[in-house]
């Protein structure tokens, strides 16, 4: 199943929201993650282990460390999922 950079922001988004408590509407692709109140580290690594299990992924360490956005987040997976795809 093909995912566009659109499903892949959709869901992730989504995802966030239920694991940093703050409002779909307030998550928009380019806010910083890491300057939001009430996101800390715990936080991310619930919302990426979501995310890798949404999607049957393994996202890179030096990728997760270096994830802002939710748009650095749909690019990574996005990634991962070209990777695993014959």
């Amino acid at each position: 199943m093909t995912r566009t950079a659109d499903d892949i922001l959709r869901t992730v988004t989504d995802i966030a929201a239920t694991e940093t408590g703050i409002a779909e509407a307030d998550l928009r692709p380019d806010v910083d993650l890491r300057g939001m109140a009430g996101v800390d580290s715990v936080r991310v690594l619930r919302m990426v282990a979501k995310i890798e299990r949404t999607y049957d992924v393994e996202l890179e360490d030096q990728d997760v460390f270096g994830l802002a956005t939710l748009a650095d987040v749909v690019k990574v997976v996005d990634r991962a999922l070209h990777e695993v795809q014959p």
